[in-house]
Formats: C-alpha cells, structure tokens, sequence
C-alpha cells in the first residue's frame, strides 16, 4: 500500500472499535515505558489489545523459574544494587576502583526465588562509567521515561501465567540460555525446558493457548519430542546479528521443516530488503520461510527510539528507506501483507493492535 494510502486508512480507523489482537505480541509487556517484565508492563500490555504476552523464563539460586530477559541483567533491570543484595552479585560493585560498576554482574542464580521477590523492577538501563550508584541508575535512554518505574512488582514465572490468564491473554515464554554452566546444581537443560512446560500444565493453561520459545534448537527439539501439543506451537527464535548471518539461516530453513518445526521468528530486517525503487519487499528468508509452509513470528518493533536516523539495528536491511517514525507503519503494512506474518512483538502493543484493528487482523 502506497504511503499516503495507507495513512488515510489507519486514520480512518480512529474512532475504533478497538478489540485485543493475537497479531499484537507483547515484548517483554509494553517495555517501551514501562519496566519490562513486571506486572505492571504486563497490564500495559493487555490493555494496549495485545492478544500475546511474553515472559522470558530463567531461574533463580534455588532453581525457581522467574520472568527475566537475562538471567544476569538484575543490575541494570532491577533496583538489586541499592539493597543489601547487591553484595551476592556474581561480580558486586567495585568501589576501590574510579569505575565501581565497570564490570558489576547480579544474576537471578546468584539468589533465592523469595530475595527475588523483594526487588522492583525499574527500565534497563546502566551507567558502567558511573562513579557513583546514583549516576548508575540515572541512565534511561531519553526517548524512554522513569515515570512507570517506582513500586514495580517483578514475578516468578508461575505468577506471570496466573497474571495473564487473568487479563485473559495467550502466553508465549522464551526460555533463555543459562549464563551459568548446566546442569546447575545437578538442573539440567532438559529438566530446565521440562519445568517451563509443567507450569503450565500445573496451571491448566491449554497448550494451544501457550507459544514456547527458544533460540536454542535443541530445547524446541525437546518439546517436539516430550510435549507434543505445546511443540505444535514452539518457536525457533532465529540468532542472526547481520545480513552476513542470512545465507546460513535461509539454508537452515528446510531442515527446520522436516524437524517439525511449525513457527520460526527472525528480528525484522531478515524478513524484509528494498527494490530497485528503495521500496520494502519480502527479502529470501521470508520467500523461503513461507514457500516451506513456516509460520513467520518476527520482532520487535518500537524498539529503536528514533527513526530519523536510519532506525538502527532492526532496520539494517532497510535503512536506506528509513527517515521518520511513520516508516515503522510502512514496515509493518509490509511486513502483514506481502510477507505475511502470523504476529509482531512490539515494545509499545498499542500500535500494532491499532494497525491490526484497523486491518481487521484477528
């Protein structure tokens, strides 16, 4: 759709109706403004209409399972180092040196499920170069905000799926690769996948409402072969860091395929590239991924800050047509229509349920 096309439809559709959107995936909940991965980005999230909301799942000294991006990134995305926990990081704070927090580590592994609990969530950010805690903590990018930062709830895992049936929301945990070595006080990797999937068999969430991820082939292997309905639904999270990683990826493809593999998930630029004209089509992957029958995931839009500048890292394969935040709607009619994706994280879901609304994507 041309660009002034499509502005005239989305502003058509301002009065609504409005009605949540499995095609609108909450990133970490509505992590734009509000601290990601707390109940309260969690709400946002559902109330933006996102249809899905993600947990990332990692786990605690104790071997609890919680919702953490990393399992060590409690010092920039949580309030750790201002309490009395800070002295069980992995690598604590070093205040002999000019820079205390050059190298500072706390990991979910470095404390029990119930320290956990006592934390609050703040926006990840981390001044590495701060001489002292307050400059540490004053880092939030400044097209993100603090103002939803504060009493902050963090979850365990459990608690995220009882929070999210609540909201009445699909689920869909990413389990994260360990940053300590497994098995982790005899915790395998095997048991690690299984207990992600027991939660939610323990909270009689049926499978078809759950979308377990990885990056790690071999834990989506381990669902297809040990939880056959919530494999059904598992993502292959794809690990491409540049064009240069694309080839490899697309060759991977058939074999994902004959795997069993039904859903795969590249960031945004791997599905996309420009024409002659610089105008955004489907690129190879996303050709190959849907001549093979695959479902395409992709994220994460509103993750960028600016597009003024080319839009970053997430929109490397076209940055060339990237000048102005209204390329992000361009990239998602793009991304919705010619490539046809099955749904879109999205660090603010308000957007892309308002495209999804207005589109009548379900």
């Amino acid at each position: 759709m041309a660009q002034s096309e499509l502005k005239t439809t989305l502003q058509q559709c301002a009065e609504g109706p409005f009605y949540k959107s499995e095609f609108s995936i909450g990133h970490r909940g509505a992590a734009l403004q509000f601290p990601e991965h707390s109940q309260q980005s969690y709400e946002a999230a559902a109330g933006m209409g996102a249809g899905i909301v993600e947990c990332d799942v990692t786990f605690t000294k104790d071997q609890e399972l919680v919702c953490r991006h990393s399992q060590c990134d409690l010092h920039t995305t949580t309030n750790i180092l201002a309490t009395d926990l800070a002295a069980k990081c992995s690598v604590p704070p070093d205040f002999t040196s000019d820079t205390p927090f050059a190298n500072v580590q706390c990991c979910t592994s470095d404390i029990t499920v119930a320290e956990f609990k006592t934390l609050k969530a703040k926006m990840d950010a981390g001044n590495p170069s701060a001489k002292t805690l307050a400059e540490y903590l004053d880092s939030t990018p400044n097209w993100r905000t603090d103002l939803y930062s504060g009493d902050t709830t963090v979850l365990t895992h459990a608690e995220s799926i009882a929070l999210f049936k609540k909201l009445g929301v699909k689920m869909t945990p990413e389990l994260k690769a360990p940053s300590v070595n497994m098995p982790f006080n005899g915790f395998t990797q095997q048991a690690y996948a299984q207990k992600m999937i027991d939660e939610y068999k323990a909270a009689g969430v049926k499978a078809k409402d759950v979308y377990p991820q990885s990056f790690n082939l071999d834990d989506v292997r381990y669902w297809l072969a040990n939880e056959a309905q919530f494999g059904k639904q598992a993502v292959f999270l794809e690990d491409m860091d540049s064009e240069a990683d694309l080839p490899a990826a697309i060759a991977r493809l058939p074999q994902l395929a004959r795997t069993g593999v039904k859903i795969v998930a590249p960031p945004l630029w791997g599905l996309v590239t420009l024409n002659e004209s610089k105008q955004i089509v489907p690129s190879e992957y996303a050709l190959t991924a849907k001549a093979l029958g695959l479902e395409i995931i992709t994220w994460t839009l509103e993750r960028s800050g600016l597009l003024k500048d080319g839009g970053g890292w997430y929109y490397q394969t076209i940055t060339d047509a990237t000048d102005n935040d209204g390329d992000a709607l361009e990239l998602l009619d793009v991304l919705a229509n010619d490539v046809g994706i099955k749904g879109i994280f999205s660090d603010w879901p308000a957007t892309v349920t308002y495209y999804a609304n207005c589109m009548n994507l379900k």
